[in-house]
């Protein structure tokens, strides 16, 4: 039988010790083979001290994919197109709450429609609370422009989706409830406003139990007119619709993504509450329709009652 040697007892203390305290260093004792002290004085490795920025850079986006930092980004980005491109006026500010759910419903105008971004840059910027978008889920799909749109606080327009952010987290949510009706009009049908879906929106409204809050928006519409559309290149793209813009026969190729200097006026309706108990299974269908055509046309006379006092297009 052999007896191991002082040497082998050290080694074999070394890699007992390396195994039972993985945080301690123990390559300054590597020399200190044979020494019967070995292992005895083990030396704590400094760590480094969590950098408080990691964490927030980690916790930066939501549940909803929507990041706080990337929203300031896009903020001070958008924010001289705002005030010096479509130099933004707004009435009725005082009608959004300043706490609590609330569905703000808009019309919708533009080839690549300017009016989300301004009425959220507004709210964001003088409100102080952040704006929620629903739109349609074919933005999510389109590689880097659905990362963006998430980024920006755009959220797939589910019902369910609807109703998290209004009833539990209560927050502002933004919506369109034209669609892409509104965005594909020709300008020969400016400010016409398309029938408001099939009452959506006042349906989850009412399941919420937040009022819906009308916008009127003047400007969208002139910003990139679509005078025709091409069927076979929408079919060919998978859009919705493939508009052929004034901008484009102006500017060529810019055209795509420059808009044209409109003035914009943003109108807030007072808010428009429903008398029905929350959280009910369904609602009168009649009555969703009756209220989602009240507030179409709430819209519809704020924008005729701005186009008449309107002196130009491009100065207000």
């Amino acid at each position: 039988m052999v007896t191991d040697g002082p040497e082998h007892a050290a080694e074999r203390a070394l890699e007992i010790a390396a195994a039972t305290h993985p945080d301690v260093d123990l390559s300054d004792l590597d020399a200190a083979v044979g020494d019967p002290a070995v292992g005895r004085e083990l030396v704590p490795i400094v760590r480094a001290v969590p950098d408080p920025a990691d964490e927030v850079r980690r916790s930066d986006v939501d549940r909803w994919g929507r990041s706080e930092h990337f929203r300031e980004l896009t903020r001070r980005a958008f924010d001289p197109i705002y005030k010096y491109w479509f130099r933004v006026e707004w009435e009725g500010f005082e009608h959004l709450p300043e706490e609590g759910g609330a569905l703000l419903v808009a019309n919708h105008a533009g080839a690549i429609p300017p009016d989300a971004p301004s009425i959220m840059h507004g709210i964001e910027k003088d409100l102080g609370r952040p704006v929620y978008g629903l739109a349609e889920n074919l933005f999510r799909t389109m590689p880097v422009v659905g990362t963006l749109w998430s980024r920006s606080g755009g959220v797939a327009a589910h019902p369910d989706n609807a109703y998290r952010l209004l009833h539990d987290e209560e927050r502002l949510v933004l919506v369109f409830p034209e669609g892409t009706k509104g965005t594909g009009k020709h300008y020969r049908d400016r400010y016409r406003l398309r029938r408001f879906g099939r009452g959506g929106f006042v349906d989850i409204a009412m399941r919420a139990g937040v009022p819906v809050i009308p916008i009127a928006v003047m400007g969208a519409e002139e910003t990139m007119p679509i005078l025709f559309k091409s069927p076979r290149l929408a079919k060919m793209l998978n859009v919705p619709y493939f508009p052929v813009t004034a901008n484009m026969l102006a500017f060529g190729p810019a055209g795509l993504v420059a808009y044209l200097p409109a003035k914009f006026r943003i109108r807030v309706l007072p808010p428009v509450s429903f008398d029905v108990p929350p959280n009910q299974e369904r609602y009168s269908r009649s009555r969703v329709m009756e209220e989602s055509e009240r507030i179409r046309r709430m819209v519809q006379d704020a924008l005729y009652d701005m186009l008449r006092t309107r002196r130009s297009v491009w100065f207000g």
